[in-house]
């Protein structure tokens, strides 16, 4: 007999705000959120979700929603989920949670995604100091493949997968969580000299009630009020997995995940159609409802058993990921090369993130020569399956990172090529602005050279 299609056990209608649909959401973690349903070892669930903003960037022609989005609403999920045995046993802290994502994809009807840049003062980015104002790029799907009039020239396979799979904390983690990223809050603007190279801000972000969505619990009463102080953001990864941002998370993978709580109470949400190593703007994985179809597996003891703390606590653990065998097939790519040194000609001591920004930099200056705009660059290289590595973290005083480009993804030859025969330049739609903004999209002026 054919084995059954999998149960749906969160529909999501995107015509709906994320409090309105038919089975609760959350954009919290915390161990009092209760689940939404049961699922058995063993068995296919569907679940389905909406954006990470829950429909508040829309298909349009305008930036503004990026520019004015409140982050606090940051990120809608579908669960918790209970997971338990065919006995009806949950998986208990210290189990071990693997999740194979056996099928997903965007939701039928909403085959659109969009990759932004957030405002300095709101978000920022990986370049904000380069890129400080909003800007959004609008993908529609084919198939596999995903192109943007904003970004004209350029299509890809998508290499679709969640951005969010995780277990609910413990009390005890979440009061570690939150210990912690608020200390870095209060003392990390002075003793951390990255912050100078880097312009994040902030440094982290503490729990809130502002936008608070917690399920099940009704807004307004004292238990939501108590859980809202508490709950963690969902923006970061951490122990329990959560925003780990993995674009090889694909058809096949298995995520092993801590269990922290009774059930693992486990979330996912945050669907991407693709995304670059780094997912670099910071929104910058093409954003999309989607679905995914899941089978779940309890490994009795599996947390003593296969991961090992490092940290002060047993709780001081991370997930383990298996990468599936579907991925698309490049076979010629550009690589750029970054060192630890910053923009102003500071040396930095086996820095891998001030590494990554010059590669970054490096491949955004070398793209805008074909007439593209940074901000078009730098939108793509977020979003489109590039792939960056540490190529060196030992030979002080400098770290090595590349930011690896499949060519194939262009319409035109992007290689070196020898003088008289360079890029074919072209003038180029632009991704989209704020009102009131003036950006005009890359020309060539009259020396040849590419101005934004």
């Amino acid at each position: 007999m054919a084995p059954l299609t999998p149960r749906l056990v969160v529909p999501i209608d995107v015509k709906k705000k994320p409090w309105e649909q038919k089975v609760h959401l959350h954009n919290r973690w915390h161990p009092d959120i209760p689940p939404v349903a049961d699922v058995t070892e063993g068995e296919l669930f569907r679940v389905e979700m909406v954006d990470w903003t829950g429909g508040r960037v829309k298909d349009d022609d305008s930036a503004d929603d990026i520019k004015f989005l409140d982050l606090t609403i940051t990120h809608y999920l579908s669960g918790p989920f209970r997971v338990v045995d065919a006995e009806g046993v949950p998986a208990s802290p210290g189990d071990l949670l693997a999740v194979e994502i056996c099928n997903l994809g965007p939701l039928p009807g909403d085959e659109w995604g969009y990759t932004g840049i957030f405002e300095r003062e709101n978000g920022g980015g990986f370049l904000t100091d380069h890129f400080p104002s909003a800007r959004k790029a609008i993908w529609y799907f084919e198939g596999i493949y995903a192109y943007s009039p904003q970004i004209p020239g350029v299509r890809f396979p998508g290499l679709t997968h969640p951005g969010i799979v995780g277990t609910a904390p413990s009390v005890e983690l979440l009061n570690i969580w939150n210990e912690r990223e608020r200390k870095l809050t209060e003392t990390g603007h002075e003793s951390l000299k990255l912050c100078e190279v880097l312009h994040q801000r902030p440094l982290a972000n503490l729990p809130t009630s502002k936008n608070c969505l917690l399920g099940k619990i009704e807004e307004g009463t004292a238990e939501w009020q108590k859980i809202a102080n508490e709950a963690a953001r969902t923006i970061p990864g951490r122990e329990n997995g959560g925003n780990c941002d993995i674009k090889n998370l694909s058809r096949g993978s298995k995520v092993y995940l801590p269990v922290f709580v009774e059930g693992a109470n486990l979330s996912t949400g945050d669907m991407h159609f693709s995304q670059g190593d780094g997912e670099v703007s910071f929104c910058g994985a093409i954003e999309m409802s989607g679905f995914l179809e899941l089978k779940c597996e309890i490994i009795r003891g599996g947390m003593k058993e296969y991961l090992t703390p490092v940290g002060p606590t047993a709780l001081h653990v991370n997930p383990i990921f298996e990468i599936g065998p579907v991925e698309p097939r490049f076979s010629e790519w550009l690589v750029f090369e970054g060192i630890s040194v910053d923009e102003s000609g500071k040396q930095h001591f086996l820095d891998a993130s001030v590494a990554y920004k010059r590669a970054v930099l490096n491949a955004i200056e070398y793209l805008s020569r074909f007439g593209y705009s940074k901000e078009q660059v730098y939108l793509l290289l977020s979003c489109c399956p590039c792939e960056g590595r540490i190529s060196g973290i030992v030979d002080a005083p400098n770290a090595v990172a590349t930011l690896a480009i499949p060519t194939a993804i262009f319409d035109q030859d992007i290689r070196p090529k020898r003088l008289g025969h360079g890029p074919k330049l072209r003038r180029t739609p632009d991704v989209l602005s704020c009102t009131g903004d003036r950006h005009l999209p890359a020309t060539q002026d009259q020396s040849g050279a590419v101005t934004p």
